[in-house]
């Protein structure tokens, strides 16, 4: 087990992800944030069924920065309810786990 994070979140639009993206590395909440999409996702939202476009970043952060990284996702996202979900990175390679922990702020 290691001390570093993948945090999940989808937003609206790609110019919306970009500044999400962009805030958090700048800000060395995340190393690296990847935008992927767009996707669809299917969600029950008030007792609907709903659709819709997204984009899905990947959020690449330590378990120390979480916390900071829920908060900017709140305060610059769009959504009344966004999705800010942590995953645990069990191992990787040690150079790119070096690399992360380098570039997220202690």
């Amino acid at each position: 087990m290691t001390d570093y994070r993948i945090v999940l979140t989808t937003i609206d639009t790609r110019e919306a992800a970009a500044k999400l993206a962009h805030t958090l590395v700048e800000q060395r909440l995340a190393a690296c944030v990847n935008i992927i999409g767009p996707i669809e996702s299917i969600y029950r939202w008030q007792e609907k069924l709903e659709s819709a476009g997204e984009f899905l970043l990947l959020i690449k952060t330590t378990a120390a920065q979480f916390c900071a990284v829920r908060d900017a996702v709140r305060q610059l996202h769009s959504y009344e309810l966004p999705e800010c979900v942590s995953v645990a990175i069990d191992d990787g390679s040690e150079k790119y786990l070096a690399w992360l922990h380098d570039n997220v702020k202690k």
